[in-house]
C-alpha cells in the first residue's frame, strides 16, 4: 500500500490549502484515514482522523479551521486549511490503516508535504 500526497506550499496567513492524499495497492479495506503534523525541532502529532463511518477527530489548535473529508471510491482523504497561521508551518504526513491483500491493518504513512506559513 502506497500514499501520495499532495497540495502543501506556501501561503501567507490567513490563507487556505487543500492536501490531499491517494492509497493505492491492492486494498481490501481501509479502516480510518488522518493527517499528522511535524513542526521543526516537534514531534509528530495529530490534526485530524476520518474513520469508514465519517467520524472525524480534530487536534483543539485546529478546530474550526480545517475540515477533514473521505472519498471513499477514489480511496483519497483530503484536509481543507483555512485561516492558517504560521504556527500551521510543518511537514504533513497522511495517515492510514487499512486491510490488504497480504496485511490486516497495517498501518501506513506518506512521504510528507510541506506547508509554509508566512508573509
Amino acid at each position: 500500500v502506497q500514499l501520495v500526497e499532495s497540495g502543501g506550499g506556501l501561503v501567507q496567513p490567513g490563507g487556505s490549502l487543500r492536501l490531499s492524499c491517494a492509497a493505492s495497492g491492492i486494498i481490501v479495506s481501509i479502516h480510518a484515514m488522518g493527517w499528522y503534523h511535524q513542526g521543526p525541532g516537534k514531534e509528530r502529532e495529530l490534526v485530524a482522523t476520518i474513520d469508514s463511518e465519517e467520524t472525524t477527530n480534530y487536534a483543539d489548535s485546529v478546530k474550526g479551521r480545517f475540515t477533514i473529508s473521505r472519498d471513499h471510491a477514489k480511496n483519497t482523504v483530503y484536509l481543507q486549511m483555512n485561516s492558517l497561521k504560521p504556527e500551521d508551518t510543518a511537514v504533513y504526513y497522511c495517515n492510514a490503516v487499512v486491510t490488504s491483500a497480504t496485511m490486516y491493518r497495517g498501518n501506513y504513512w506518506g512521504q510528507g508535504t510541506q506547508v509554509t506559513v508566512s508573509s
